[in-house]
């Protein structure tokens, strides 16, 4: 059975962690399905956005010790841990969390766009309890999501955060019941599917790449990203979609 299962619909690719019994722990099987699946995501036209969970009771439990201590090389030689942690998708992705996204768990949702949660669901880096160090990213991606204190309290003590205190701080989108996180996800995957993708693509590539931006920087640099969406043939036919009451038809061109 394969360690990585893809399902798509309404232009939303779903990326399934597929481990229950080891708590969809991340083993270079794991690394290499979840790039694969966000290699196809960012190469197909008709797949605007990705949504990524785990199957069963536990979002991820971080990398699979085992395979680890076992001398395996469980991160993908491009996208790095998980598939994902070194180079995300151009394309959104939104990760659906239910139980607990511990260590590269956590540093996996830290590397989504997006993330839906249930009530439920725990989020921690318990690297620092095993000797090991958090270097997925977390430690230098929660400060930039937390307030500063929090987030070294979080990163140097291995304790847990609630995901309703995460929701407090802007760290969950949607915050729903138990169970329901896939489901909230994929919602809120084809609203923005339903948008034009040429303008998604490089919304968000600004919004990633501006984080490190002089503000004086900021127009001129947006402009090499910015200037072919209002140029495209996606844009005249947003307006013309406005203008007639009806729904857009997009070409991504």
């Amino acid at each position: 059975m394969s360690e990585v299962l893809l399902s798509e619909s309404d232009g939303v690719l779903q990326i399934s962690i597929n481990r229950a019994e080891q708590r969809n722990a991340v083993n270079g099987a794991v690394s290499r399905g979840i790039a694969e699946a966000l290699d196809l995501l960012d190469a197909t036209s008709h797949l605007r956005v990705g949504v990524l969970h785990g199957i069963g009771s536990t979002f991820c439990a971080g990398m699979d010790l085992k395979a680890f201590a076992a001398g395996e090389q469980v991160r993908d030689d491009v996208r790095g841990f998980a598939g994902l942690v070194e180079k995300p998708p151009a394309k959104p992705l939104i990760a659906a969390v239910e139980g607990w996204a511990l260590g590269g768990g956590f540093e996996i949702a830290l590397s989504c766009d997006l993330v839906t949660a249930g009530t439920g669901a725990k989020f921690g880096l318990p690297e620092v309890k095993r000797g090991l160090a958090a270097r997925g990213g977390g430690v230098f991606r929660l400060p930039r999501r937390l307030p500063h204190m929090l987030a070294m309290e979080l990163i140097l003590t291995g304790a847990a955060l609630t995901a309703e205190k995460a929701a407090q701080f802007g760290l969950v989108n949607r915050l729903v019941e138990d169970g329901q996180a896939l489901d909230a996800a994929m919602e809120l995957a084809r609203e923005i599917a339903a948008n034009a993708p040429m303008s998604v693509r490089a919304s968000k590539r600004v919004a990633i790449e501006s984080a490190d931006w002089p503000i004086a920087e900021g127009f001129v640099r947006q402009r090499q990203h910015l200037e072919a969406v209002f140029g495209s043939e996606d844009a005249a036919e947003g307006v013309a979609a406005f203008r007639e009451r009806r729904d857009p038809v997009w070409q991504d061109r």
